[in-house]
């Protein structure tokens, strides 16, 4: 236990650890965007920069940043520090770069449809996750409902599938992905690594495969016929 010396400092501690997180996230999420570019894999290159003894604590890119504390608890900071005088300019940045993810994520399918010659408008699409995080139930904040709304936007035609949330638009993996030509991965549950292989999209008639939290082997969907990309590799 680590006592504070009033309320106001125990409630900054629990902001200002889940902004650190929300910062550290926006720093990788750009770098991904950038390395997407040039070539690089940002997974290769955050595993190599852990090595480091101390003073690098890797967080990893992803298709958006869920939940009630990490994309929420930043703006509570935030409008303090406006009603105390001061604008977190920095923190306001990262929460615009946290955002950005979703619509992101839909741009890297775009690019792999037309990649296959495919438009957005009228393809099925499967975005495989609800949940905001894991192996959890719990949807609040959940980029995978930006995704969706992006995708239907756009014309795409969406189903939505979470072994662990009861809303699912289907009742299991199999189902999700009849039809489908495309295949959003917006939660890395437990279930989708175990079951989910890239032999199977290819026989179902998945063409594309966006892998938003690097989840899978590039190289074995690329091997499989599918093709394949994550955020930032």
């Amino acid at each position: 236990i680590t006592p504070m010396q009033s309320i106001k400092e125990a409630e900054a501690v629990k902001i200002v650890e889940n902004t650190y997180r929300d910062v550290n996230i926006a720093f990788v999420n750009e770098l991904a965007k950038s390395f997407s570019r040039m070539g690089i894999d940002i997974v290769n290159v955050i595993r190599g920069a852990a090595t480091k003894p101390f003073g690098f604590l890797p967080h990893y890119p992803g298709a958006g940043v869920g939940g009630h504390c990490i994309p929420v608890d930043p703006y509570y900071l935030i409008e303090y520090g406006r009603k105390n005088g001061f604008y977190h300019d920095f923190l306001m940045l990262a929460r615009r770069i946290n955002e950005s993810m979703p619509r992101y994520t839909v741009d890297v399918l775009i690019s792999l449809l037309n990649n296959e010659g495919l438009p957005l408008k009228g393809t099925r699409v499967t975005v495989l996750g609800i949940a905001y995080k894991p192996d959890i139930d719990d949807t609040r904040e959940s980029p995978a409902f930006v995704i969706a709304e992006i995708l239907r936007e756009y014309g795409g035609i969406v189903t939505m599938y979470d072994p662990h949330v009861a809303s699912s638009d289907v009742s299991s993996l199999e189902e999700a992905l009849t039809g489908a030509t495309a295949v959003v991965l917006a939660t890395a549950h437990s279930a989708f690594q175990e079951e989910l292989k890239p032999e199977q999209l290819h026989k179902a008639g998945v063409r594309v495969f966006v892998d938003g939290h690097n989840t899978f082997s590039k190289q074995a969907f690329q091997e499989a016929g599918v093709r394949y990309r994550g955020i930032g590799r």
